[in-house]
C-alpha cells in the first residue's frame, strides 16, 4: 500500500478490546436500562452473554451483536480484519450462523480516504469468509479511528449456547493461546519481537467459525469467546451459584513472548482493571504473578471458551488441534466453591 500507515493509530491510547470499559462500571450502568419483558427474547444483557437472541419462530432464532473499537496494529487492512473476526465472533460464541453484517464507522475526513477503505475492504473479506453478506453501515467523523460490525446470524432456538450453562464434570477448552493483549502493546512501543507480533496477529484474524464448526459435532454445554474482560473475565461469566470452575494454570497456553513481557511488568491497563473486578472472585492457589497477568490480560479476537462432556472433551481437543491455534483443555466444572474461579 503507498498509504502511510503508521498514521493509522497516531492517536490511539489504547486499541482493540483493551478499550473496554471496565466490568463494574458496565454492571453498574447496565443496571439503570428498563427492563423490558417479551417472551420471545429468549437472551438479553441479563446474563452479559456474548448477543442478544430473539426468536421469530419454532425453529429460528436470530442472534444481533455489535462490536467496535480503536486499531491495535497499524496496517489498515489487518485491522479491518481484526475488528471483523472479533465482531463475528459473537455469533459462532452464540451458537450461530452469520448471515448479515453492517460496518460502524470513526474516521478523520481529513485524512487518507485510501486508509479507511484498506480497513472496510479487511473487514469485508472477513465476512464474506464467513460466509455473511455485508449489506451497508454508517460513518461518522472522529479524531480517532474506530472500525467494527453490527452482525446478525441465526439459530435455531433448541441449540443456542448461552455462556451459563456448564454441567458439574464438564471439561474447559480454550481454543486460541492468550497474550495477545500484551504482545500487541508491548509490539507499538518496540519491546516485543516480530514473531511474537506474527503469531498474534495470525490467532486475532483467525474467525472463530472453524472452533465452532468442529465443537457442535459434540456434546457441548456452553460458550463464550475471550476479549477484552480477559480469560478470567470471560470465565467467571459462565459461572453461575451451582457450580464453580477450576483452572490447571500449567495447562493454559500463551504466546511464549507474553511470559517475559509479564515478568517485566510490561502489562496493559486492561489487564489490571480486569484484575481489580475479579479480585473476591478468583482464588490463586501457587500461580507465578507474571502467569496470573496473562489469564487477566484483555485480548482481542480471542478464542472460545467451551464447556465440554467429559467424554467427549479428549476427543473434541484432538479435533482442534488440526487447527494449528494450540487449542488446550484447561479446567473443570466443580461443585460450588468459596470462589467462582479457583486456579492452580
Amino acid at each position: 500500500m503507498d498509504m502511510d500507515v503508521r498514521k493509522l493509530n497516531k492517536f490511539t491510547s489504547c486499541g482493540g478490546c483493551t478499550a473496554k470499559l471496565p466490568q463494574g462500571m458496565l454492571k453498574d450502568v447496565i443496571s439503570k436500562i428498563p427492563v423490558f419483558s417479551d417472551e420471545n427474547l429468549l437472551v438479553g444483557f441479563d446474563t452479559s452473554d456474548d448477543g442478544a437472541v430473539y426468536k421469530l419462530s419454532d425453529d429460528l432464532a436470530i442472534i444481533q451483536t455489535l462490536d467496535f473499537f480503536p486499531p491495535m496494529v497499524d496496517d489498515p487492512y489487518l485491522f479491518g480484519k481484526i475488528a471483523a473476526a472479533n465482531a463475528l465472533s459473537d455469533i459462532y460464541a452464540m451458537g450461530g450462523k452469520v448471515k448479515l453484517a453492517l460496518n460502524i464507522v470513526c474516521f478523520p475526513e481529513e485524512d487518507d480516504p485510501a486508509m479507511l477503505g484498506a480497513v472496510l475492504l479487511g473487514g469485508g473479506e472477513k465476512v464474506m469468509e464467513a460466509g455473511g453478506v455485508l449489506c451497508g453501515g454508517h460513518s461518522i467523523s472522529d479524531k480517532e479511528v474506530k472500525y467494527g460490525l453490527s452482525v446478525t446470524g441465526v439459530v435455531h432456538p433448541d441449540r443456542i449456547m448461552y455462556n451459563n450453562r456448564c454441567q458439574i464434570g464438564d471439561k474447559i477448552i480454550l481454543t486460541k493461546p492468550l497474550g495477545v493483549g500484551m504482545i500487541t502493546a508491548a509490539y507499538r512501543l518496540g519491546e516485543a519481537s516480530q514473531e511474537s507480533y506474527n503469531q498474534a496477529v495470525r490467532s486475532m484474524q483467525t474467525l472463530n467459525r472453524y472452533a465452532f464448526e468442529i465443537a457442535e459435532k459434540y456434546d457441548i454445554h456452553s460458550c463464550t469467546d475471550v476479549t477484552g474482560f480477559g480469560f478470567l473475565g470471560h470465565l467467571n461469566e459462565m459461572v453461575t451459584p451451582r457450580y464453580s470452575i477450576a483452572v490447571d494454570s500449567a495447562k493454559v497456553r500463551y504466546i511464549p513472548e507474553a511470559m517475559r513481557l509479564a515478568e517485566s511488568y510490561l502489562l496493559t491497563g486492561g489487564g489490571q482493571k480486569n484484575r481489580n473486578f475479579l479480585g473476591n472472585k478468583v482464588r490463586f492457589e501457587g500461580v507465578p504473578e507474571p502467569l496470573q497477568e496473562i489469564l487477566f490480560d484483555p485480548q482481542t479476537s480471542g478464542g472460545l471458551l467451551i464447556s465440554v462432556s467429559e467424554v467427549d472433551a479428549p476427543e473434541l481437543l484432538k479435533e482442534l488441534e488440526s487447527l494449528e491455534l494450540t487449542p488446550c483443555l484447561v479446567g473443570e466444572v466443580r461443585d460450588p466453591a468459596d470462589r467462582n474461579i479457583v486456579v492452580y
